[in-house]
């Protein structure tokens, strides 16, 4: 990975572990190498996250995936400030959490990050515009102002003409837009989403998955978004975190988990993802230079995108890169085995 600057990077973990146990603060005054499986196991501890290290940089989705047990929602809740880190080094848009004081984590919680919870979380004595405006109302905002600036959320996330309804006269896709509301209103440089679409119903989630993709097209926040499903993941994420027993596995964009998985482990969760969905032309095309020919392609297009108009061409399609240079080309027969979901790399 590429090194970042400071400005590039909102969050950082450095050999992060969270342990839980009688002996957990015993271990963590001595050597974290010395923490093997056999010393947890003796000592009755558990790691629900294990020596993680990692960056998540500014205006990204960054999804954290595994499945239940693996550490994903521990991770997210030390970087939110909600659980404490047994060991290592996490900074979240400029806090150290390791040394913040207790009023500088309520001053993080309260104005640098928020959360939304898989279970909408709203207060059933309010209707929607105060659930929304209800942080602002907790910091002493005046009432006029928290409403209008709930007023905006609620028509941005599609509820306008609901702000008097009450919680349980919203289905459940209405509920969770108005918990993605109410968690933008301290307008938070960090935003974490732990699960929130999975108890949701299929259409529903995608409609949710669409509506979170046009919000931060319009808002560009640094997200750490939390999931089981692999297909919501690749959906959403400029890049992923793969857990697997308190340890992060990978982490990589979607493409480069899918084509270059770093073990069974990973492979198994891509492997049910067709590649025509996620691999890039760039990363299967043909290097070349030259003139352009005929109507050409973007390296940056998803092959499955373009499909039908490479292999209904005469030959190989011209790819360009964002200048519009010829940079290679692509063979039909490529993006037919990628069709197949066979290997090409």
């Amino acid at each position: 990975m590429t090194s970042e600057t400071k400005q590039d990077v909102v969050i950082r973990c450095d050999a992060v572990w969270k342990l839980y146990g009688e002996a957990a603060g015993a271990l963590a005054k001595g050597d974290a190498g010395q923490i093997t499986d056999e010393v947890l196991a003796e000592r009755e501890v558990i790691a629900a996250v294990r020596d993680v290290s990692l960056q998540v940089r500014r205006d990204e989705i960054f999804v954290i995936m595994g499945l239940s047990g693996s550490g994903k929602s521990t991770l997210l809740r030390c970087m939110a400030g909600l659980v404490e880190p047994t060991l290592g080094e996490l900074e979240v848009a400029g806090y150290d959490l390791g040394r913040a004081s207790p009023q500088k984590l309520i001053e993080m919680r309260r104005h640098a990050v928020s959360m939304v919870f898989q279970d909408f979380a709203l207060l059933p004595h309010l209707t929607v515009l105060d659930n929304v405006a209800f942080p602002l109302r907790m910091q002493g905002v005046g009432k006029a102002e928290r409403q209008k600036k709930a007023r905006e959320l609620v028509e941005m996330v599609g509820l306008a003409g609901r702000e008097a309804y009450m919680p349980h006269e919203l289905s459940g896709g209405q509920q969770q837009r108005v918990g993605i509301a109410r968690s933008l209103m301290t307008e938070p440089e960090v935003w974490f989403l732990d699960e929130p679409f999975s108890a949701l119903d299929p259409l529903i989630r995608a409609e949710m998955q669409s509506e979170f993709l046009r919000i931060q097209g319009m808002l560009r926040k640094s997200i750490v978004f939390v999931t089981h499903d692999f297909e919501e993941a690749v959906r959403l994420a400029d890049r992923i975190a793969i857990m697997h027993s308190g340890r992060v596995v990978q982490v990589g964009t979607p493409e480069e988990l899918i084509t270059s998985p770093a073990d069974d482990y990973v492979a198994k969760f891509t492997r049910k993802i067709p590649r025509r969905q996620v691999v890039k032309v760039g990363s299967v095309m043909v290097p070349a230079a030259g003139a352009v020919r005929g109507e050409p392609v973007k390296e940056t297009d998803i092959v499955g995108d373009v499909a039908g108009q490479i292999v209904n061409a005469d030959g190989p399609t011209d790819v360009v890169d964002a200048e519009g240079n010829l940079v290679g080309r692509i063979a039909a027969k490529t993006v037919i085995r990628l069709l197949l979901n066979e290997d090409v790399t």
